[in-house]
């Protein structure tokens, strides 16, 4: 078995979600959110270490394997790409400092693992993170990619494994 930790940045809200992967199975474990809405606005440093230390708190409580992060996309406004990697960034550094590994993936990865349509809408996602996991209700829009970053890393980890198999055969 294997915990997978999912984790969708934000500056102001951050996602996570937890999963356990043994064989073709997925179960759910945990979901939820790391907000950085009480503090500061405009304090920058202070919303970075909110996200550090949350991100450790969850590290702590599930004890993961592995963390899966999604990559930062550009965007049209140059400035909230930059804070966003600064986020990423904070959450990174959370993970590691728990000596958990991290793979990372793109929004792209996670629609298509997911899904399996690119292009796929949020609603999208969080109705098939809810079938692949039986979850009783859609989870919140930045737990599903959380989960769905989770659930990516599940896939490719099985994919890799497959590939390594026939390379020996």
């Amino acid at each position: 078995m294997m915990r997978i930790l999912g984790i969708d940045p934000g500056l102001q809200t951050t996602g996570y979600g937890v999963i356990d992967a043994q064989g073709q199975a997925l179960s759910y474990v945990a979901s939820g959110t790391i907000s950085t809405q009480t503090a500061n606005t405009k304090n920058l440093p202070a919303r970075l270490k909110i996200l550090f230390d949350g991100v450790q708190e969850v590290c702590r409580i599930y004890q993961p394997d592995v963390a899966s992060v999604e990559i930062v996309f550009v965007n049209v406004n140059p400035q909230s790409t930059l804070l966003l990697g600064q986020a990423r960034g904070a959450c990174i550094t959370g993970l590691v400092s728990c000596d958990v590994a991290v793979a990372e993936y793109t929004a792209l990865q996670l629609k298509q693992a997911v899904v399996g349509y690119g292009k796929a809408a949020k609603s999208q996602v969080q109705e098939m993170v809810m079938r692949l996991l039986k979850l009783p209700s859609l989870p919140g829009a930045d737990a599903a990619d959380a989960l769905g970053m989770a659930i990516t890393h599940a896939h490719s980890n099985k994919a890799n494994a497959l590939k390594a198999i026939l390379a020996k055969a």
